[in-house]
């Protein structure tokens, strides 16, 4: 794949999680009935997106400032440089990221800051750049994203590394020759841990078995609603199941899916921009109308994440080539 167009398609996972959560802004938290009432069909954006956004391009940073390498302790360190950023814009952030951020402010140590925090989304909804540094390589997406989502969710709610886990490994296997959904999915599911992670893995399984019975959307929706809620509407276990069903019952077409994940209910722009993230990285470009509907800055500036991001990802795979050469001469092995 040449620079161009593998900056083009990590161009659709940008700007496909930046339009899914700006999309799912209006309707979330609200059930799914009343965004029919009062919505009819979302399918328009406005602005670039609220917390899941900011907190995935202080991450993206992160990566592109430690050549991909970037650690829970690397994160925390971001974070707290950007704290003035994150306060000024607190009405866009949840409550747990900014009594995590003040906790890591006053002197937590990021092996701990985790300790009673809530079940959420808050490390899978931000860890789409993980998988595209580690593009094509899901088992070093998989270590990665275990190792950064430590930074929020540790305990009796580590099941949500396993969904941070699950996300990035899907954007890194959309790269693999010949991806599909379904292969993306079967390597997500492939990359959760299997004794800690099984009710995690257990939810996405039965999510897109749900998909794939289901004859419509409409259906879909309502018998998924009746099963897989939880009592805290950001839990990881309802939005990170409901991504991957909904993806694949979009067939892996970034629009289609956002669109389903902005019109849901509950939590619709967390899981609409998961949708953008994973069928993002299945696509050649983001659409014309959102390139569009976002605007000549905001388009620039995801553009520019793009090419930082895809620069990050050929200096990480420079190094474990070099790293590789080394191995195989300690072994005997010829280069091949």
């Amino acid at each position: 794949m040449d620079d161009a167009a593998l900056e083009r398609r990590f161009g659709a996972v940008v700007i496909g999680s930046r339009v899914g959560d700006a999309m799912g802004t209006p309707t979330e938290a609200l059930p799914p009935e009343e965004i029919d009432a009062r919505f009819g069909w979302v399918d328009t954006f406005e602005g670039d997106g609220t917390d899941d956004s900011l907190m995935a391009t202080v991450l993206a940073g992160t990566l592109v400032a430690t050549r991909g390498r970037a650690s829970a302790d690397d994160w925390a360190g971001s974070l707290i440089e950007h704290r003035a950023d994150i306060l000024a814009k607190r009405d866009k952030f949840f409550p747990s990221v900014l009594h995590l951020l003040e906790k890591l402010d006053s002197g937590y140590l990021p092996s701990r800051v985790a300790l009673g925090n809530m079940p959420s989304t808050s490390s899978a909804m931000c860890i789409w750049p993980v998988g595209l540094v580690n593009a094509g390589d899901p088992d070093a997406a998989r270590t990665q994203a275990y190792e950064l989502a430590r930074l929020i969710h540790v305990q009796d709610v580590d099941h949500c590394t396993d969904a941070a886990a699950a996300v990035a490994v899907a954007v890194a296997a959309a790269f693999l020759p010949d991806a599909t959904i379904r292969t993306t999915v079967d390597a997500a599911l492939g990359a959760i841990r299997p004794r800690s992670g099984m009710r995690m893995a257990a939810m996405i399984a039965d999510a897109v078995a749900l998909a794939d019975a289901c004859g419509s959307y409409a259906d879909f929706r309502a018998q998924y609603h009746s099963r897989f809620q939880r009592p805290i509407f950001c839990d990881s276990l309802e939005t990170v199941p409901a991504a991957f069903a909904l993806s694949v019952l979009a067939e892996g077409d970034l629009k289609t899916a956002v669109e389903y994940g902005a019109n849901f209910g509950r939590d619709t722009d967390t899981i609409a921009s998961m949708c953008g993230a994973i069928c993002g990285a299945l696509a050649a470009d983001a659409p014309a109308a959102w390139v569009e509907g976002l605007g000549a800055a905001a388009v620039g500036d995801a553009r520019a994440m793009a090419q930082r991001l895809a620069r990050t990802m050929r200096d990480r795979a420079s190094d474990r080539e070099r790293n590789m050469r080394v191995v195989r001469a300690l072994a005997g092995i010829a280069h091949v």
